[in-house]
């Protein structure tokens, strides 16, 4: 099955469903590249729970607090 992220064909390819449509991918790498959201205010991928306000995704709560997001906090100890 070939990757739609790098075009490999592999014959241990593996099949993502999500939101109704289905997607090939040969490695996790390629997979994280395609699907995982960016956060909104730096860019990263979030790989992780990360946080949403307004529809906007954030890595962080200090990304969402730059961003003029008040209402979520990292956990403190």
């Amino acid at each position: 099955m070939k990757c739609e992220t790098c075009g490999n064909n592999y014959d241990k390819a593996f099949e993502i469903i999500t939101a109704g449509r289905s997607h090939t991918f040969d490695s996790f790498e390629c997979a994280i590249q395609a699907l995982a959201p960016r956060c909104s205010h730096c860019g990263v991928r979030i790989l992780g729970h990360g946080t949403e306000a307004s529809g906007h995704m954030y890595c962080s709560a200090h990304c969402a607090h730059e961003s003029g997001v008040t209402a979520v906090r990292d956990r403190v100890s």
